[in-house]
């Protein structure tokens, strides 16, 4: 194997274990803030008919928190001269660290109206960086358009939440 093809290729190993990493850290930090919440505070609260059964918050999260690592893994191994690169990546963490930070307003500080205040930035972050990656990789494009539309619909049980509860 000549010398590029094997940088090149710890290159990519190096910016999967980034976005692995990255990805799974946000995931934690915000079930730091969910889980102590759940049977305590949200099982409480009164949720619209639409609310999802809880064993079904686990498994989408994780089915996002993956195509989001794959995504990002695809935008950081482009070359680094690429011009939207860099506004691409910041998106992508800033709307990865709302996402985490949401659970802590939402969940921690039990206030659906807190996560209200997370979430309509949070989208529109998500969206911007939807655009972002457009330009840059169509299949890590496609992969942030699930959370695009989970994220979304978090946001009408958002509000709804926070409706029913005042």
């Amino acid at each position: 194997m000549d010398t590029i093809t094997q940088s090149s290729r710890l290159r990519k190993i190096g910016f999967g274990i980034l976005a692995g990493v990255s990805v799974s850290l946000a995931s934690f930090i915000g079930q730091l803030a969910t889980r102590p919440n759940l049977a305590s505070w949200y099982a409480e609260l009164v949720k619209p008919s639409f609310n999802p059964p809880d064993w079904v918050f686990a498994p989408v999260w994780t089915t996002l928190y993956v195509l989001m690592a794959f995504a990002v893994w695809r935008i950081l191994c482009l070359p680094s001269d690429k011009r939207e690169r860099p506004l691409a990546l910041t998106l992508f963490f800033l709307q990865l660290g709302m996402n985490a930070s949401w659970s802590w307003m939402f969940f921690a500080a039990h206030s659906p109206l807190l996560g209200m205040i997370n979430i309509v930035p949070q989208i529109m972050l998500i969206l911007a960086t939807i655009k972002s990656f457009r330009r840059l990789d169509w299949l890590a494009t496609l992969c942030l358009v699930p959370l695009a539309a989970w994220v979304g619909f978090a946001g009408v049980l958002n509000f709804e939440i926070w409706r029913l509860n005042g």
